[in-house]
């Protein structure tokens, strides 16, 4: 499960970047945080949701991101 404010960031950071490189850009679960690790819980979260719930790629479509999501 993942709470509503991680999923609605990760729409955002998709949206921004199909927006910026077009509908084939690609990104990790990586591209949702700062360089930073300043919450290592909501990482997890979402590596969790990436990795372990849908065993995606490392690099996958942000189109493919977003509409899983919407």
């Amino acid at each position: 499960m993942m709470r509503l404010s991680l999923r609605q960031k990760i729409i955002a950071v998709c949206n921004a970047k199909i927006a910026q490189k077009g509908d084939q850009v690609g990104l990790s679960f990586y591209a949702f945080f700062a360089n930073k690790n300043d919450d290592p819980e909501l990482l997890m979260e979402a590596a969790t949701w990436w990795i372990v719930e849908h065993e995606l790629d490392h690099f996958e479509k942000a189109v493919k991101i977003k509409g899983m999501l919407e």
